[in-house]
C-alpha cells in the first residue's frame, strides 16, 4: 500500500490540534448563539393568575394576596413582597401561606390592615419544580390608581453574570458526564487495550475533572443564582446551608459523592485492568467493572433525572427512569464518538473490531434514544401547536434535524467501517520498528551546544511524528474513517449545545398551558353593556323598563347610563333610582352606585370604578312612589 508523504515545511502533528481547535470554535460559536437567544431566567413554573389581579382596581383593601402557579414551586422569607406607593412593605413580612388545593398550587401572604388607597407592586420570585428560578411583578389598586415610587430590579432573577457563569457550568457538566461516561464504556466494551493508551486516558480523567469542577461551580453559586445575583455570596455559609436543604441541592451534593466512586473507578480501569495480562482474569475483572460503573453512572444521571424537567409534570414516576435511559445512551453514542476520534488520530493501530463493536453500540444507542426521545417528546410538548408555536418545541424540531444528519453521517462512517482492514503482522513490525528508530535519541546530542541539541530534539520530534502520521495515512479505509467520524463528532457537539439549552427552557406543554390559563378571562366580554329589564312596582303606574348602558365594559373607570321607560315608552321620571353591582364569586359588593338625573327618565354617573373581571350581578332599585318600589337584577359580563 503507498503511503502518502507530507507536504514539505508542514507539520505533520498539526492536524489534530487543528481539529481539537475547530471543534473548541464550533463549541464557543454554538453556545453563543444559544445564550444569545435565551432569556436570563427561562421559567418553568408560570404565574397564571392572582387575587387581586394584575391591574384590578379594589373598593376595600383586601386581607391577603394570593398567587396561583402552574406547577409546584419552592418559596421562602421574602418571596412575596407587596409594596405601598412610597415603596413600604404592606405585607406582614411573614413567609408565604401554602394554600394549594389538589392540583391548583396557590401561596397568599397577609396584608396590614387599614391601607390607605393608591396603587401597590407585588413582587414575586420562586424556585420551579425543575430548579429553575422564576420572578415577576404586577400592581394593583386600592381605591383609584396612584402614582408609585416603587423601583423593581431590571433584570429578572438567574439573569445577569452568575446566570451566563451558571449556564455554562450546565453545558460543562453534561459535557464532561458525557466525556466521562462515554470514553469509560468504549474502553470497556469496545476496545480494552484503549486502557493503557494515553491519549485515551486523558480523555476520560478530563471529562471527570470537567464535571466534578462544574458540579461545585454550580453548588457554590446556585443560592446568588437563584437569589442576589451577586458572586460575593457564593460563599455565604448560610445561603449554601439552604441551598442543601433543597432538592437542587441535594442532588449536585449526591453527584460529588457519586462521583468520588467514579474517580476509584477510574483508577482501577487505568491501573489494574489495564496491567492485568490474564484473559480469564481480565474478563472477570471486565463483568465487574461494567456493573459497578454502570451503577455509577446511572446515579450520576439520576441526579438530573431527579431534579430537571422530568421530576415534575405528568408521569413523573415513569419520567425519571426514562430520562436516565436517555442521558446513558447519549453519553455511549456521543462520548465514545469522541473516544473513537481520539484513537483513530492519536493511536492509528486501533483495530478494525474494536470500530465494528462500536459501530454496533452506536446504533442500539440510537434505538434507546428513539424510543426515550418519543415519550419526552410527548411528554413535554403534548400537542402540534406547542411544537411549532414555542421556543422549547423549535428547539426540538432542531435537534430531531441534528439528529437526522448525525446518523446520514454515520451512514457513510459504518461503509468506511465495513471496508476497514488491519495491517499485516510483518508490515505493522515494519512500522513499529520505524517509529522506534525515529524515537531513539540523537547519539551527538550530548557532543554540542545546548542550542543545537534543542534544535535536534524538534527535528527528532518532527521525524517521529512524520513516521507515526505516515502509518496512520497509509490506509485509505482509515483516513476515510477518521474524516466521517471527525464530522460526526463535530455535529455532535451542535446537539449536546442544543440538548443542554432544552433543559434550560420552559416545556412547550407548561408553556401552552400556562399562557391559555393566563389568558382565559374569568367573564368573557369585549365591549359595552346595554341591558334593557321590565319592572313592576305594583302600584299605579308601577310598569315600566329600565335601559342600561356600561362604557366600555371594562375594569377600571366606566360611564354609566340609565334610561327609566313607563309602559307607554314613554320617558318616565321616578322618585329615587339606585344600582348596585356585586361579584359573588369573589364575595365583592354590592358596589352601590348613585346616579345623577340628567334629564326626564334619564341618569348617569361616571367614574363608575368595577375592580375586576367576571360575572357581575347589576341590582337596580326603583322607587315609583312613597310605598311602592321593587329591586330587580340581571348578571353582566365584565372583561
Amino acid at each position: 500500500m503507498t503511503a502518502t508523504a507530507p507536504h514539505p515545511g508542514a507539520s505533520p502533528i498539526r492536524r489534530p490540534f487543528t481539529a481539537a481547535a475547530l471543534a473548541a470554535a464550533l463549541v464557543s460559536l454554538v453556545f453563543g448563539l444559544l445564550l444569545a437567544g435565551a432569556g436570563p431566567a427561562s421559567a418553568h413554573a408560570a404565574l397564571t393568575g392572582s387575587d387581586p389581579q394584575d391591574g384590578a382596581v379594589v373598593a376595600t383593601a383586601p386581607k391577603e394576596v394570593t398567587l396561583t402557579f402552574s406547577e409546584a414551586i419552592a418559596v421562602g422569607d421574602g418571596s412575596i413582597r407587596v409594596l405601598d406607593p412610597s415603596s413600604k412593605r404592606a405585607d406582614t413580612g411573614a413567609e408565604p401561606k401554602d394554600l394549594s388545593d389538589g392540583s391548583t398550587v396557590r401561596y397568599g401572604v397577609e396584608l396590614h390592615s387599614g391601607l390607605p388607597d393608591g396603587t401597590y407592586t407585588v413582587a414575586w420570585k420562586a424556585i420551579s419544580a425543575d430548579s429553575h428560578p422564576i420572578s415577576g411583578a404586577f400592581t394593583f389598586s386600592i381605591g383609584a390608581p396612584s402614582e408609585t415610587t416603587v423601583a423593581l430590579p431590571s433584570e429578572e432573577v438567574g439573569g445577569g453574570p452568575v446566570g451566563t457563569v451558571y449556564g455554562i457550568a450546565r453545558y460543562a457538566a453534561y459535557a464532561g458526564f458525557t466525556l466521562l461516561v462515554g470514553g469509560a464504556a468504549f474502553v470497556l466494551g469496545c476496545w480494552p487495550r484503549g486502557a493503557s493508551v494515553r491519549p485515551v486516558q486523558r480523555l476520560v480523567v478530563r471529562g471527570w475533572v470537567t464535571l466534578t469542577a462544574a458540579t461545585l461551580v454550580m453548588l457554590l453559586l446556585r443560592n446568588p443564582y437563584t437569589g442576589s445575583g451577586k458572586f460575593a455570596d457564593a460563599f455565604d455559609l448560610d445561603g449554601l446551608q439552604a441551598v442543601l436543604d433543597t432538592k437542587p441541592g441535594a442532588a449536585l451534593v449526591s453527584r460529588l459523592l457519586l462521583l468520588g466512586a467514579a474517580a476509584l473507578f477510574i483508577a482501577v480501569l487505568f491501573g489494574t485492568y489495564a496491567r492485568r495480562e490474564d484473559a480469564v482474569e481480565k474478563k472477570d475483572l471486565t463483568f465487574g467493572l461494567a456493573v459497578g460503573g454502570g451503577v455509577v453512572a446511572a446515579g450520576i444521571a439520576a441526579t438530573w433525572a431527579m431534579s430537571e424537567h422530568a421530576s415534575t409534570g405528568i408521569q413523573a414516576g415513569i419520567a425519571m427512569p426514562v430520562d436516565v435511559l436517555h442521558l446513558l445512551a447519549v453519553a455511549a453514542w456521543l462520548g465514545g464518538l469522541v473516544a473513537l476520534l481520539v484513537a483513530l488520530y492519536r493511536t492509528p493501530d486501533i483495530g478494525s473490531d474494536a470500530v465494528r463493536r462500536f459501530s454496533r453500540v452506536a446504533f442500539g444507542s440510537v434505538l434507546v434514544l428513539a424510543a426515550t426521545g418519543i415519550y419526552q417528546s410527548w411528554r413535554q410538548v403534548g400537542s402540534w401547536s406547542a411544537l411549532t408555536g414555542t421556543r422549547y418545541g423549535q428547539l426540538l424540531i432542531l435537534k430531531v434535524a441534528l439528529i437526522a444528519v448525525l446518523l446520514a453521517v454515520a451512514w457513510f462512517s459504518r461503509r468506511w467501517t465495513g471496508r476497514l482492514t488491519d495491517a499485516a503482522p510483518g508490515e505493522a513490525g515494519k512500522d513499529d520498528e520505524a517509529a522506534e528508530e525515529a524515537a531513539d535519541p540523537v547519539e551527538t546530542a550530548g557532543d554540542v551546544d545546548p542550542a543545537r541539541a534543542a534544535q535536534l530534539a524538534r527535528q527528532q520530534a518532527v521525524l517521529t511524528a512524520t513516521k507515526k502520521k505516515r502509518i496512520r495515512d497509509a490506509d485509505p479505509e482509515r483516513s476515510g474513517l477518521r474524516r466521517s467520524v471527525l464530522a460526526e463528532a463535530a455535529i455532535a457537539v451542535v446537539l449536546l449545545a442544543v440538548t443542554t439549552v432544552l433543559t434550560s427552557t420552559e416545556p412547550g406543554r407548561t408553556e401552552v398551558e400556562a399562557k391559555g390559563a393566563s389568558t382565559a378571562p374569568s367573564a368573557p366580554a369585549a365591549g359595552p353593556v346595554n341591558l334593557s329589564m321590565p319592572f313592576d312596582t305594583g302600584g299605579r303606574n308601577g310598569k315600566g323598563t329600565v335601559r342600561i348602558d356600561i362604557d366600555p365594559g371594562r375594569t377600571g373607570s366606566n360611564e354609566l347610563h340609565v334610561w327609566v321607560d313607563g309602559s307607554d315608552g314613554k320617558p318616565m321620571d321616578v322618585p329615587e333610582l339606585k344600582v348596585a353591582l356585586t361579584l359573588e364569586a369573589q364575595e365583592i359588593g354590592p358596589l352601590p352606585v348613585v346616579p345623577d338625573r340628567l334629564a326626564e327618565g334619564h341618569w348617569s354617573a361616571s367614574g363608575v370604578q368595577i375592580p375586576m373581571a367576571g360575572e357581575w350581578k347589576l341590582d337596580v332599585t326603583v322607587r315609583t312612589s312613597d310605598i311602592d318600589q321593587v329591586t330587580i337584577d340581571k348578571n353582566v359580563k365584565i372583561g
